[in-house]
């Protein structure tokens, strides 16, 4: 007779070898992807362990400092409207392999910056790169991976986690040496997967295979009112995420190694959280329970940080900066399971991420330009953080009006965590 440990630890045995056959049986054109996959992840936890670094060495004030994030994210905002027009009329593998390039010149140039300007202009074309790639990457991942979506996924999800973990660790041991360095490793890594899926990805067919979409059609997919409603509350929420990423270095003011080593946690947090927890927290209370209840955590965290901050306990803003990781995977597999569980059903579930994705990107870039300004208006650096946790008061009251089927409300479609993703 089976006992339930025994049941558990057969069915998680089965669960690892189902994984293992899963990896063991990819073609190399979904192993070639995955792994600028992986690159292209690591490109924004890489500059917050050398941030201070980047603020010593080209004399660069707090403000010029957070655009590195804000110009980054504003890009990906406003590209977020033609990368499904690109890839449509140019094919997802030239669409690939030129964001593969622009990332591989701006990473490159940008170990060469000689002003915090320079580095500044170069994230703008790292942004358009990075989102160029990422929007083809999973089309072509999910298109090919053996195992169905499933294996897809799994294999996406693998990337996320080694990507934002890896990232601060690879910015913080190598930004150690140099600020410089990190830009440099990363256009290396990032030019030998360009050649990769140059030389090794199928090529494009014909333009009358692919489904037609126009610039302006994510935009009409937002006049869907639970759409819109639940884009506007993501947007909230990424405010309040890109102040723990563009303000915690400034506000702990870590040498490069110990921010490394809290940005990795925070990523290794997001990736497992988005994976294991949000489907069981979606299971219990629902997906709009779930993500209500992520967003209040958030608060929280952003409430420890703030206290953190005035009161001058580094280690404490750096636990906040960990336990974040938690709520932030969870809402990004639960917002966007919301999301994508809205529509006429006329839309494509492509148009319709485009759409929600425009409006949390410009959420994170509004407040990632805003928050050294936050801080200079209040003469407090903890006055981000007391904004970021109001951020979330906005997103729980903009989610309470999300209405969504009750046969949706505690499933949560796999898809969720490949667009929860794009975020990064």
């Amino acid at each position: 007779m089976s006992t339930p440990t025994t049941t558990a630890h057969d069915g998680a045995h089965e669960q690892q070898q189902s994984l293992l056959r899963t990896f063991a049986q990819q073609p190399r054109t979904v192993w070639v992807t995955a792994f600028a996959a992986v690159i292209a992840f690591m490109g924004i936890g890489l500059v917050d362990p050398i941030l201070n670094s980047i603020a010593e060495a080209l004399h660069a004030p707090p403000d010029k400092l957070t655009l590195l994030f804000g110009v980054y994210v504003g890009v990906q905002c406003v590209a977020m409207l033609i990368t499904g027009w690109t890839a449509y009329r140019f094919g997802p593998k030239r669409t690939l392999t030129v964001g593969l390039s622009l990332i591989v010149i701006a990473a490159g140039i940008s170990a060469f910056a000689s002003g915090i300007d320079q580095l500044i202009a170069y994230r703008v074309i790292w942004g358009l790169g990075n989102a160029l790639f990422i929007a083809t990457a999973l089309a072509f991942i999910v298109s090919s991976a053996k195992g169905g979506q499933h294996g897809a996924i799994m294999l996406y999800e693998a990337a996320l986690g080694v990507g934002l973990a890896v990232g601060p660790l690879l910015g913080a041991v190598l930004g150690s040496w140099t600020w410089r360095a990190p830009f440099a490793g990363t256009a290396i890594l990032m030019l030998i997967g360009a050649i990769l899926c140059a030389v090794m990805l199928p090529a494009d067919g014909p333009r009358t295979d692919r489904q037609p979409v126009r610039i302006v059609d994510p935009l009409k997919a937002l006049r869907d009112r639970t759409l819109l409603i639940t884009s506007i509350g993501s947007a909230f929420y990424t405010g309040a995420l890109f102040t723990v990423i563009a303000w915690a270095p400034i506000a702990m003011g870590l040498k490069p190694i110990w921010a490394g080593l809290i940005f990795f946690g925070w990523g290794l947090l997001t990736a497992l959280a988005g994976v294991f927890i949000a489907p069981r927290l979606a299971g219990w209370i629902g997906q709009r329970g779930g993500v209500i209840t992520a967003i209040a955590g958030y608060a929280i965290v952003m409430a420890l940080a703030g206290v953190g901050t005035f009161e001058g306990q580094v280690w404490l803003i750096g636990l906040a900066v960990v336990l974040s990781g938690i709520p932030s995977g969870v809402l990004n597999t639960l917002f966007t399971g919301l999301a994508m569980g809205s529509g006429d059903g006329h839309t494509p579930r492509s148009v319709s991420s485009a759409g929600y994705s425009f409006l949390r990107w410009a959420g994170a870039a509004v407040a990632a330009v805003l928050v050294a300004h936050l801080a200079e208006w209040f003469s407090s650096t903890a006055a981000p953080w007391w904004f970021a946790a109001g951020y979330c008061v906005v997103a729980v009251i903009a989610v309470s009006f999300v209405k969504i089927r009750s046969a949706e409300e505690h499933d949560v479609e796999e898809e969720a965590v490949l667009v929860g993703a794009e975020e990064y």
